[in-house]
């Protein structure tokens, strides 16, 4: 038969045809598989990517380096992953920032052995993925309203405070990807509070009640301003600067506000009280300052948990301390750990418990109204009874005493803070 009869011949042609089709046809299905299973790996590596991050997240800080985070992520995400015999070259790289929250990026990548692609000459195909997860879009302030009386030197109770405070303290600082992440104050407290004798010339300090009692008589054998005066002698108020740093409670009812002390009233009085504590410190991101503030805290006076409470809450949200400005790209949460061994034995005009826990009852109700989380800690070492007044004044959810914790051992202080400090990082990284 001559070609051109032959094809021209239409008999028989599907075969021909089918024959000729066949090849790419069976090219584009294996191409199409060769795909289904890149997609198919590239959707568990991206499951196994968004678990790697949320991970990590719990963990980042603000010294983690980008290479140490991909190296870890790398580990986490081939953990992941699992085993695949047609995926090879799992790796991931990671970065985070710290810029109005916290955000951990991480890609992976990986490839996927081909079968029919091969013969084409491309024997894998490269899948990557990326997710972020961006959380701490909170800060923390926190202040650690702290028992310094004689009791604390019972016990073990002093030295227990003293490691459990260090151990918050470094809990909150790896918390803080920024520095101004996490503020604290401490204010040790026994009857008066010592808010820095260097400060004796502030606007914010009244005297009077101080050069009644502290200054000379031109008649030796009186030794106060009224006894002076009421026998016709002189009496010459000491300087000032003669002053130990003591405040002790403002009239009321600003012993239970956190007005500024601008004039009159408001004002903190100043005391030359013989048990004066450690100088308190206002809120600080200064990690090495903040520790040897607890370091200094020493046992001695008597209990007035309410000039303690009354002044962390005034350390946190006005003058005269420094009380750094919110960023609006943030949400901030306040919060007051309050920790005392004893009851309350003596305040500016009190020696009796009911009398005190009144006006303490008052501060914590309008911290608590003011948003302030409020956790309290008796360390009950010596059977006292449980402070009712401390269960009331914590920021207890509906029908438990969540936020109120009774202690009976010393070395319960440093659990018990550091269960304090977990739920501080968990609140900040979550928000």
């Amino acid at each position: 038969m001559p070609l051109s009869r032959f094809w021209k011949d239409t008999r028989g042609g599907v075969g021909p045809l089918l024959a000729i089709a066949l090849v790419p046809l069976m090219a584009a299905v294996g191409v199409a598989v060769d795909y289904s299973r890149a997609n198919s790996a590239r959707t568990a590596l991206q499951g196994a990517l968004d678990s790697t991050a949320l991970l990590m997240s719990k963990s980042v800080t603000s010294s983690s380096t980008d290479a140490d985070l991909s190296t870890t992520a790398t580990n986490i995400l081939q953990a992941m992953y699992g085993t695949r015999p047609d995926t090879t070259g799992i790796s991931a790289s990671a970065q985070f920032t710290s810029s109005a929250g916290t955000q951990l990026t991480i890609t992976g990548s990986a490839t996927v052995a081909t079968n029919f692609l091969s013969i084409l000459g491309h024997p894998d195909i490269p899948i990557s993925v990326s997710t972020t997860t961006t959380w701490g879009n909170s800060r923390l302030r926190v202040a650690l309203v702290l028992d310094n009386t004689g009791s604390m030197a019972d016990d073990g109770k002093m030295d227990a405070l003293k490691t459990a405070a260090q151990n918050l303290l470094s809990q909150l600082q790896n918390a803080a990807a920024k520095p101004e992440d996490v503020y604290v104050s401490i204010i040790p407290f026994s009857k008066d509070v010592n808010v820095g004798s260097s400060n004796y010339d502030q606007s914010w300090l009244r005297w009077d009640l101080w050069e009644a009692v502290n200054g000379t008589c031109s008649k030796s054998k009186y030794t106060t301003q009224s006894s002076c005066t009421s026998h016709s002698h002189t009496w010459t108020p000491a300087d000032h600067s003669t002053w130990n740093g003591c405040v002790t409670d403002r009239d009321q009812n600003y012993d239970t506000t956190n007005d500024a002390p601008v004039a009159g009233a408001t004002l903190y009085p100043a005391e030359q009280y013989s048990a004066c504590d450690t100088q308190l410190i206002g809120l600080s991101n200064d990690w090495t300052a903040l520790s040897n503030t607890v370091s200094a805290m020493q046992p001695n006076g008597n209990t007035n948990q309410a000039i303690g409470l009354q002044l962390g809450w005034q350390t946190l949200t006005a003058s005269p301390f420094t009380v750094p400005e919110f960023d609006s790209d943030y949400t901030y949460q306040q919060v007051i750990i309050l920790l005392t061994d004893g009851l309350n034995t003596q305040d500016r005009w009190y020696s009796n418990q009911s009398s005190i826990d009144t006006r303490q009852s008052k501060t914590c109700t309008n911290i608590k109204n003011a948003g302030i989380v409020l956790y309290t800690v008796q360390v009950n070492t010596g059977g006292d009874a449980t402070s009712t007044l401390l269960q009331n004044c914590a920021s207890n959810t509906a029908g438990t005493t969540d936020h109120f914790f009774l202690l009976t051992k010393a070395d319960q202080i440093v659990v018990t803070f550091n269960q304090i400090g977990t739920a501080l990082t968990k609140l900040r990284l979550s928000m």
